[in-house]
């Protein structure tokens, strides 16, 4: 990986030589679902690119540390809604992608959560929404794995067979693989339900 300066390259060396680094990068992890707008991926393909033998362990811990911090943040949005749920919204901008994402999810609800874990958009709002609306968690928590283990154990599984190269990859074309696999899921478990619709 070509580090942008020598502070980046010190703070991937400390987290790469730290013997807690799965606690780390889970800790990561979790800030990034709640609050940071940087990509975790920055992080985690140069790591597993260099922890091969530790790869579906790093994808494990970000995938646990995005699970509880989506809990958190359906927590939010179940009790705190008026107060913290209403500011975070305000203060991360996100006022339009919430009310486009509260018809989308009040049509599509599973499917919509699936969906919003893949693609590039701020997950915050699946969380809040999913909360305020008194979506039953163990769903929730379902969907948000499903999505964010196919976002991580994806990542590993690149990595593991292209190595340093997926960096150029991700860069490159995360954006459009987010698209085109978030409109898949979408679709299949659209068709899922409508077959169970017709069964029933």
């Amino acid at each position: 990986m070509a580090f942008t300066s020598t502070r980046t390259k010190q703070w991937f060396e400390r987290i790469n030589g730290s013997k807690n680094m799965l606690w780390l990068l889970a800790t990561l992890s979790f800030l990034e679902t709640i609050i940071l707008p940087i990509p975790i991926e920055l992080v985690l393909i140069p790591l597993m690119a260099v922890n091969r033998q530790r790869i579906w362990a790093i994808a494990t811990a970000t995938t646990l540390g995005c699970l509880a911090a989506s809990i958190v943040g359906y927590g939010v949005g179940m009790v705190l809604y008026q107060s913290v749920g209403t500011w975070f919204i305000d203060f991360m901008g996100m006022e339009q992608s919430y009310q486009a994402f509260q018809s989308f999810f009040d049509q599509y609800g599973f499917a919509a959560i699936l969906a919003i874990g893949i693609l590039p958009i701020p997950f915050q709002v699946a969380m809040i929404t999913a909360g305020l609306s008194g979506y039953p968690i163990v769903l929730f928590a379902l969907a948000a794995l499903i999505a964010r283990g196919l976002r991580y154990y994806g990542l590993a599984w690149l990595v593991h067979r292209f190595g340093h190269r997926v960096e150029s990859m991700w860069r490159h074309h995360a954006l459009t693989t987010s698209l085109v696999l978030g409109s898949v899921v979408l679709l299949l478990v659209l068709g899922m339900q409508a077959l169970a619709g017709l069964i029933m």
